[in-house]
């Protein structure tokens, strides 16, 4: 595999929707999202009015990359190996001694599934987006409340979350107004999403007339994708793009096959009839990858034509795109903008309009680095007696390398280069840190060490 990666050698260029092309004001979306998951636990299923209450710092919970071992009720940060580098049981961080404890050091018991992606499973969770984030912080109060109320040995509270996440996102709620995220986007769309900058959106324009092919997959359904779209690009958004795919549900879109998975036309946002092949360009619901590269390769006029996806989850985006499509995978990772030191707040290198932007609203942005949990790619081993700390890599640091081909912290970071400009990607026989861009995180530059462990 060549060392650099260039959009110029691209035909086609996917893009997800939310966290990708549609940033969020994120202190105001996680308080949205997890109020919309707590309102519905205390209403509907009789757990304690507590967790309506939110305390400002809360949120420093919420760190990517975080496992939850359900029924256990602890949550689990990951070495690359699979061992535990920190966990806490609820929202109580455990000691080293009692991480050793509970899970020796060996690699953790899920680790073969979590790592090969298998994320339906009944005994673990893995948080790995800011969509699902909040719902980390809301698990964790949880488990404090039930073991306020009543020491429990094993946990069944995860049927109810599961309740919980389908009432406020199932397909019809944006229609029905139900549930509590959808009415309030709805009504207060600045309040929770970003503008598209200029610069991302003459972008799109210049892939196009570049002859690029543009695709927008996303999971959302397509009245909220609309609502989206028109809100961050405007009226005319349907002309960035050749195919929109909406209700993509992904990881699946990529390891279905189409009679697993068909596309569906829709009409007035509701899914039609399931289609037996994709035929032209337009706009679909559901669908695989495998008979969207068939229409690739009759509208490029190519047998192999080589695309690029851009995406937020490691989970749903970045492995399974490369993973069963063999796509050139572009990560977007706002963390990169929040690891670069982690001090305390008076010298925080943080750029002004940063620190002013968020005055009204207390809540710190998810992405600054979380107090209890440290570093999103690095962390020490713990335990250890001799003076000397191992730092070791994240799992999902790990993941990042082995399935990207490049981490940039938002599309604008790379809006602005000439389409024919060369990154380094990440590969097994270059740096570690080879394919972050413009700069890779502090955490892994080996004279920050000290500042970005404390």
């Amino acid at each position: 595999m060549q060392r650099y990666f260039s959009l110029a050698e691209c035909d086609v260029m996917g893009f997800d929707l939310d966290h990708t092309l549609c940033r969020y004001h994120l202190p105001q979306s996680a308080r949205l999202i997890y109020d919309s998951f707590a309102q519905y636990l205390v209403t509907e299923k009789g757990y304690d009015e507590d967790l309506l209450t939110l305390a400002p710092d809360s949120l420093d919970f919420c760190c990517k990359g975080l496992v939850l071992d359900i029924e256990e009720g602890n949550f689990l940060k990951l070495a690359e190996d699979g061992t535990v580098l920190r966990a806490s049981h609820g929202t109580k961080s455990m000691t080293s001694e009692e991480i050793l404890e509970a899970y020796g050091r060996r690699e953790w018991k899920h680790f073969n599934t979590v790592s090969g992606m298998v994320s339906r499973s009944a005994k673990y969770y893995l948080y790995d987006n800011y969509f699902d984030l909040p719902g980390a912080l809301l698990c964790a109060r949880v488990v404090d409340s039930l073991d306020q109320h009543d020491a429990q040995k094993k946990y069944d509270f995860w049927k109810d979350m599961v309740a919980a996440i389908q009432h406020n996102y199932k397909i019809t709620a944006f229609k029905e107004d139900c549930g509590t995220y959808f009415p309030e986007v709805k009504n207060h769309p600045d309040k929770y999403l970003q503008r598209c900058p200029e610069s991302v959106k003459k972008w799109l324009k210049q892939l196009k007339s570049a002859g690029k092919i543009l695709l927008l997959i996303t999971s959302s359904h397509s009245d909220y994708c609309r609502l989206l779209c028109e809100h961050i690009l405007g009226n005319d958004f349907e002309e960035y793009f050749d195919v929109v795919i909406t209700n993509a549900l992904k990881p699946g879109f990529f390891s279905h096959t189409p009679n697993q998975r068909p596309f569906r036309t829709l009409e007035n946002d509701e899914e039609q009839e399931a289609l037996l092949s994709l035929d032209k360009p337009g706009w679909y619901s559901q669908g695989n990858a495998i008979q969207l590269y068939e229409l690739l390769k009759k509208m490029t006029g190519k047998l192999d034509p080589k695309v690029v996806y851009f995406g937020d989850s490691m989970h749903s985006d970045i492995f399974p795109a490369r993973h069963y499509s063999n796509w050139e995978t572009v990560f977007i990772l706002e963390e990169l903008l929040g690891d670069k030191v982690t001090m305390p707040a008076e010298t925080e290198s943080e750029p002004l309009e940063k620190k002013g932007k968020y005055e009204g609203d207390q809540l710190q942005a998810p992405y600054f680095v979380s107090k209890q949990w440290g570093s999103f790619f690095v962390d020490r081993l713990p335990g250890l007696e001799n003076a000397e700390e191992t730092l070791v890599h994240t799992w999902s640091c790990k993941c990042i390398s082995t399935y990207s081909t490049i981490a940039i912290p938002s599309l604008e970071a790379i809006a602005d280069l000439p389409l024919d400009y060369r990154f380094t990607r990440f590969s097994a026989n270059s740096s570690a840190t080879a394919g972050y861009f413009p700069s890779p995180p502090g955490a892994l530059l080996p004279n920050e060490e000290s500042v970005t462990m404390k």
